[in-house]
Protein backbone atom coordinates (compact mmCIF):
# COMPACT_ATOMS: atom_id res chain seq x y z
CA UNK A 1 0.00 0.00 0.00
CA UNK A 2 2.91 2.51 1.19
CA UNK A 3 4.63 1.80 -2.37
CA UNK A 4 1.46 2.37 -4.29
CA UNK A 5 1.27 6.18 -2.64
CA UNK A 6 4.71 6.40 -3.67
CA UNK A 7 4.58 5.62 -6.78
CA UNK A 8 1.18 7.76 -7.35
CA UNK A 9 3.37 10.73 -5.22
CA UNK A 10 6.05 10.85 -7.74
CA UNK A 11 3.54 10.44 -11.35
CA UNK A 12 2.18 13.65 -9.87
CA UNK A 13 5.33 15.30 -9.48
CA UNK A 14 6.19 14.41 -12.91
CA UNK A 15 3.06 15.59 -14.40
CA UNK A 16 3.45 18.64 -12.54
CA UNK A 17 7.00 19.24 -13.83
CA UNK A 18 6.02 18.75 -17.03
CA UNK A 19 3.05 21.05 -17.32
CA UNK A 20 5.43 23.59 -15.68
CA UNK A 21 8.45 23.02 -18.32
CA UNK A 22 5.52 23.15 -21.50
CA UNK A 23 4.27 26.60 -20.72
CA UNK A 24 7.13 27.63 -19.29
CA UNK A 25 10.82 28.14 -19.74
CA UNK A 26 14.36 27.18 -18.71
CA UNK A 27 17.96 28.00 -19.18
CA UNK A 28 20.63 26.01 -20.37
CA UNK A 29 23.53 24.80 -17.82
CA UNK A 30 26.06 28.04 -18.64
CA UNK A 31 23.08 30.25 -18.04
CA UNK A 32 23.61 31.62 -22.18
CA UNK A 33 20.37 30.08 -23.41
CA UNK A 34 16.52 30.47 -22.80
CA UNK A 35 14.22 27.83 -23.72
CA UNK A 36 10.68 28.85 -24.03
CA UNK A 37 7.96 25.76 -25.12
CA UNK A 38 4.32 27.26 -26.99
CA UNK A 39 1.94 27.38 -29.95
CA UNK A 40 1.92 28.30 -33.29
CA UNK A 41 -1.13 31.18 -33.66
CA UNK A 42 -2.04 33.20 -36.58
CA UNK A 43 -4.70 35.57 -37.11
CA UNK A 44 -8.35 34.47 -38.97
CA UNK A 45 -10.67 36.80 -40.16
CA UNK A 46 -14.54 35.79 -41.19
CA UNK A 47 -15.20 37.19 -44.56
CA UNK A 48 -18.27 38.45 -45.96
CA UNK A 49 -20.21 40.28 -48.42
CA UNK A 50 -21.66 43.86 -47.99
CA UNK A 51 -24.48 43.59 -49.67
CA UNK A 52 -27.54 41.18 -49.43
CA UNK A 53 -28.69 38.88 -52.14
CA UNK A 54 -27.80 35.13 -53.43
CA UNK A 55 -24.47 33.59 -53.91
CA UNK A 56 -24.41 32.86 -57.72
CA UNK A 57 -20.32 31.63 -57.81
CA UNK A 58 -17.95 29.52 -54.79
CA UNK A 59 -14.69 30.23 -56.24
CA UNK A 60 -12.82 28.53 -53.65
CA UNK A 61 -12.74 25.55 -51.01
CA UNK A 62 -11.57 24.42 -47.83
CA UNK A 63 -7.68 24.32 -48.06
CA UNK A 64 -6.98 26.37 -50.99
CA UNK A 65 -4.24 29.09 -51.12
CA UNK A 66 -5.24 32.74 -51.72
CA UNK A 67 -3.48 35.90 -52.76
CA UNK A 68 -4.53 39.27 -51.46
CA UNK A 69 -7.00 41.19 -53.97
CA UNK A 70 -7.92 37.67 -55.41
CA UNK A 71 -11.64 37.00 -55.93
CA UNK A 72 -13.24 34.41 -54.21
CA UNK A 73 -17.10 34.43 -54.51
CA UNK A 74 -20.02 36.90 -56.40
CA UNK A 75 -23.39 36.96 -56.01
CA UNK A 76 -26.01 37.74 -58.53
CA UNK A 77 -25.55 40.60 -59.89
CA UNK A 78 -28.80 40.69 -62.11
CA UNK A 79 -31.19 42.88 -59.84
CA UNK A 80 -28.07 45.04 -59.41
CA UNK A 81 -27.03 45.91 -62.71
CA UNK A 82 -30.75 46.40 -62.95
CA UNK A 83 -30.65 49.16 -60.66
CA UNK A 84 -27.90 50.50 -61.53
CA UNK A 85 -29.45 51.11 -65.11
CA UNK A 86 -32.08 52.86 -63.34
CA UNK A 87 -29.83 54.96 -61.32
CA UNK A 88 -28.33 56.49 -64.70
CA UNK A 89 -31.66 57.03 -66.39
CA UNK A 90 -32.40 59.06 -63.13
CA UNK A 91 -29.48 60.87 -63.10
CA UNK A 92 -29.63 62.11 -66.93
CA UNK A 93 -33.21 62.61 -66.22
CA UNK A 94 -32.35 65.13 -63.22
CA UNK A 95 -29.72 66.35 -65.31
CA UNK A 96 -31.23 67.00 -68.37
CA UNK A 97 -34.08 68.67 -65.87
CA UNK A 98 -31.72 71.01 -63.96
CA UNK A 99 -29.87 72.11 -67.35
CA UNK A 100 -33.86 72.83 -68.29
CA UNK A 101 -34.16 75.09 -65.22
CA UNK A 102 -31.30 77.05 -65.36
CA UNK A 103 -32.22 78.38 -68.91
CA UNK A 104 -35.31 79.21 -67.30
CA UNK A 105 -34.38 80.74 -64.73
CA UNK A 106 -31.69 82.99 -67.02
CA UNK A 107 -34.66 83.84 -69.34
CA UNK A 108 -36.43 85.14 -66.77
CA UNK A 109 -33.82 87.07 -65.12
CA UNK A 110 -33.53 88.73 -68.61
CA UNK A 111 -37.55 89.92 -68.86
CA UNK A 112 -36.83 91.13 -65.15
CA UNK A 113 -33.96 93.81 -66.33
CA UNK A 114 -36.15 94.92 -69.29
CA UNK A 115 -38.95 95.11 -66.68
CA UNK A 116 -41.26 92.45 -68.56
CA UNK A 117 -42.05 90.24 -66.07
CA UNK A 118 -41.96 90.89 -62.00
CA UNK A 119 -39.02 90.35 -60.27
CA UNK A 120 -40.75 87.06 -57.98
CA UNK A 121 -41.32 85.22 -61.25
CA UNK A 122 -37.15 85.40 -61.27
CA UNK A 123 -37.39 84.29 -57.84
CA UNK A 124 -39.29 81.52 -58.35
CA UNK A 125 -37.66 80.89 -61.58
CA UNK A 126 -34.22 80.69 -59.47
CA UNK A 127 -36.02 78.48 -56.27
CA UNK A 128 -36.63 75.82 -59.48
CA UNK A 129 -33.23 75.71 -60.49
CA UNK A 130 -31.90 75.64 -57.27
CA UNK A 131 -33.90 72.42 -56.28
CA UNK A 132 -33.15 70.68 -59.62
CA UNK A 133 -29.66 71.20 -59.25
CA UNK A 134 -30.32 69.29 -55.70
CA UNK A 135 -32.06 66.68 -57.46
CA UNK A 136 -29.13 66.11 -59.66
CA UNK A 137 -26.32 65.72 -56.82
CA UNK A 138 -28.93 62.81 -54.96
CA UNK A 139 -29.41 61.33 -58.48
CA UNK A 140 -25.44 61.57 -58.34
CA UNK A 141 -25.53 59.91 -55.37
CA UNK A 142 -27.91 57.40 -56.30
CA UNK A 143 -25.58 56.30 -58.80
CA UNK A 144 -22.53 55.86 -56.61
CA UNK A 145 -23.95 54.05 -54.57
CA UNK A 146 -25.88 51.46 -57.19
CA UNK A 147 -22.24 51.18 -58.30
CA UNK A 148 -21.13 50.82 -55.13
CA UNK A 149 -23.69 48.10 -54.60
CA UNK A 150 -22.60 45.69 -57.67
CA UNK A 151 -18.67 46.38 -57.23
CA UNK A 152 -19.45 45.02 -53.00
CA UNK A 153 -20.64 41.69 -55.24
CA UNK A 154 -17.45 40.53 -55.40
CA UNK A 155 -15.86 39.44 -52.27
CA UNK A 156 -11.51 39.85 -52.78
CA UNK A 157 -9.25 38.22 -50.22
CA UNK A 158 -8.22 41.32 -48.29
CA UNK A 159 -4.38 39.22 -47.89
CA UNK A 160 -2.24 36.12 -48.30
CA UNK A 161 -3.80 33.12 -46.24
CA UNK A 162 -5.42 29.96 -46.22
CA UNK A 163 -8.93 29.26 -46.28
CA UNK A 164 -10.08 27.43 -43.38
CA UNK A 165 -13.72 27.20 -43.66
CA UNK A 166 -15.80 27.30 -46.59
CA UNK A 167 -19.25 28.51 -44.53
CA UNK A 168 -21.84 28.75 -47.72
CA UNK A 169 -22.55 27.60 -51.36
CA UNK A 170 -23.88 28.92 -53.83
CA UNK A 171 -27.82 30.01 -53.68
CA UNK A 172 -27.41 30.41 -50.46
CA UNK A 173 -28.72 33.97 -48.68
CA UNK A 174 -25.65 36.47 -47.84
CA UNK A 175 -25.67 39.32 -45.81
CA UNK A 176 -22.84 41.56 -43.86
CA UNK A 177 -23.80 39.59 -40.72
CA UNK A 178 -23.28 35.93 -42.59
CA UNK A 179 -19.61 34.80 -43.08
CA UNK A 180 -19.11 33.37 -46.37
CA UNK A 181 -15.24 32.25 -45.30
CA UNK A 182 -12.42 31.95 -42.53
CA UNK A 183 -9.50 32.85 -44.06
CA UNK A 184 -6.57 31.77 -42.18
CA UNK A 185 -3.24 34.40 -42.57
CA UNK A 186 -0.39 33.06 -43.66
CA UNK A 187 1.50 36.22 -42.46
CA UNK A 188 1.78 37.05 -39.60
CA UNK A 189 2.16 33.97 -37.81
CA UNK A 190 4.06 33.67 -33.95
CA UNK A 191 4.22 31.02 -31.56
CA UNK A 192 2.63 32.12 -28.03
CA UNK A 193 4.84 31.35 -25.27
CA UNK A 194 4.49 32.70 -21.65
CA UNK A 195 7.71 34.17 -19.67
CA UNK A 196 8.04 34.19 -16.00
CA UNK A 197 8.95 37.34 -14.13
CA UNK A 198 11.99 35.98 -13.67
CA UNK A 199 13.01 35.87 -16.98
CA UNK A 200 11.96 39.53 -18.22
CA UNK A 201 15.10 41.28 -17.48
CA UNK A 202 16.88 38.69 -19.64
CA UNK A 203 15.29 39.16 -23.05
CA UNK A 204 13.65 42.50 -25.10
CA UNK A 205 11.84 42.99 -28.49
CA UNK A 206 14.04 42.64 -31.61
CA UNK A 207 15.91 39.78 -30.52
CA UNK A 208 16.68 36.91 -32.77
CA UNK A 209 15.05 33.22 -31.76
CA UNK A 210 15.09 29.72 -33.51
CA UNK A 211 12.07 27.65 -33.13
CA UNK A 212 11.83 23.92 -33.87
CA UNK A 213 8.44 21.37 -33.60
CA UNK A 214 8.01 18.06 -33.23
CA UNK A 215 6.71 17.50 -36.69
CA UNK A 216 10.36 18.57 -38.54
CA UNK A 217 12.58 17.90 -35.57
CA UNK A 218 15.69 17.88 -37.53
CA UNK A 219 14.57 22.23 -39.17
CA UNK A 220 14.86 25.06 -37.40
CA UNK A 221 12.63 28.33 -38.30
CA UNK A 222 14.08 31.80 -37.97
CA UNK A 223 12.50 34.05 -35.55
CA UNK A 224 12.25 37.20 -33.48
CA UNK A 225 11.02 38.24 -30.15
CA UNK A 226 7.85 40.57 -31.37
CA UNK A 227 5.88 41.43 -28.57
CA UNK A 228 5.67 40.90 -24.52
CA UNK A 229 2.29 41.62 -22.65
CA UNK A 230 2.42 44.39 -20.53
CA UNK A 231 0.38 42.92 -17.99
CA UNK A 232 0.84 39.58 -16.69
CA UNK A 233 -2.10 36.50 -16.34
CA UNK A 234 -2.89 33.70 -15.14
CA UNK A 235 -1.18 30.49 -16.92
CA UNK A 236 -3.60 28.77 -18.91
CA UNK A 237 -5.39 26.55 -17.61
CA UNK A 238 -5.20 23.58 -20.15
CA UNK A 239 -2.08 23.29 -17.48
CA UNK A 240 -3.14 20.43 -15.03
CA UNK A 241 -1.46 21.50 -12.02
CA UNK A 242 -2.84 23.75 -9.37
CA UNK A 243 0.64 24.92 -8.54
CA UNK A 244 1.60 26.04 -12.43
CA UNK A 245 -1.81 26.94 -12.81
CA UNK A 246 -1.71 29.40 -9.87
CA UNK A 247 1.50 31.41 -11.36
CA UNK A 248 1.54 34.80 -12.91
CA UNK A 249 3.10 34.87 -16.28
CA UNK A 250 3.47 37.45 -19.21
CA UNK A 251 2.22 36.41 -23.05
CA UNK A 252 4.96 36.74 -25.61
CA UNK A 253 5.09 36.91 -29.35
CA UNK A 254 7.91 34.75 -31.30
CA UNK A 255 7.27 35.72 -34.79
CA UNK A 256 8.44 32.90 -37.12
CA UNK A 257 9.31 32.90 -40.88
CA UNK A 258 7.46 29.85 -42.31
CA UNK A 259 8.05 29.72 -45.94
CA UNK A 260 7.00 26.33 -46.84
CA UNK A 261 4.05 26.50 -44.66
CA UNK A 262 4.88 24.27 -42.59
CA UNK A 263 3.78 25.47 -39.59
CA UNK A 264 0.07 25.00 -38.64
CA UNK A 265 -2.25 26.34 -36.15
CA UNK A 266 -1.98 25.15 -32.74
CA UNK A 267 1.46 23.56 -33.28
CA UNK A 268 3.52 22.70 -30.45
CA UNK A 269 6.55 24.85 -30.70
CA UNK A 270 10.20 24.77 -28.83
CA UNK A 271 12.06 28.25 -29.46
CA UNK A 272 15.26 29.02 -28.42
CA UNK A 273 16.91 32.13 -27.75
CA UNK A 274 20.86 33.20 -27.06
CA UNK A 275 21.42 35.70 -24.22
CA UNK A 276 23.33 38.43 -24.43
CA UNK A 277 23.06 38.92 -28.19
CA UNK A 278 22.89 42.74 -29.36
CA UNK A 279 20.07 44.64 -29.85
CA UNK A 280 18.77 44.47 -33.51
CA UNK A 281 19.41 47.59 -35.39
CA UNK A 282 15.95 46.87 -37.41
CA UNK A 283 12.49 45.56 -37.73
CA UNK A 284 12.87 41.83 -37.94
CA UNK A 285 10.73 40.13 -40.82
CA UNK A 286 10.65 37.43 -43.19
CA UNK A 287 12.46 37.23 -47.07
CA UNK A 288 10.35 37.38 -49.67
CA UNK A 289 10.00 33.42 -50.77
Amino acid sequence: MKKKILLLLVAAIVLGASGAAYFGSHRSANGDTLTLYGNVDIRQVQLAFNGSERIAKMLVKEGDPVKKGQLLATLDTETLRQKVRKAEADREAARVAAINAANTYRRTQMLVDRHFVAQQQADDARTASDAAQAGLHAAQAGLELARKALVDASLYSPDNGVIQERILEPGDMATPQLPVYTLAMTDPLWVRVYLKESDLGKIRPGMRAQVATDSYPDKRYSAWLGYISPTAEFTPKSVETTEVRSSLVYQARIFVCNPQGELRLGMPATVTIALGQPAATDNEHCPNP
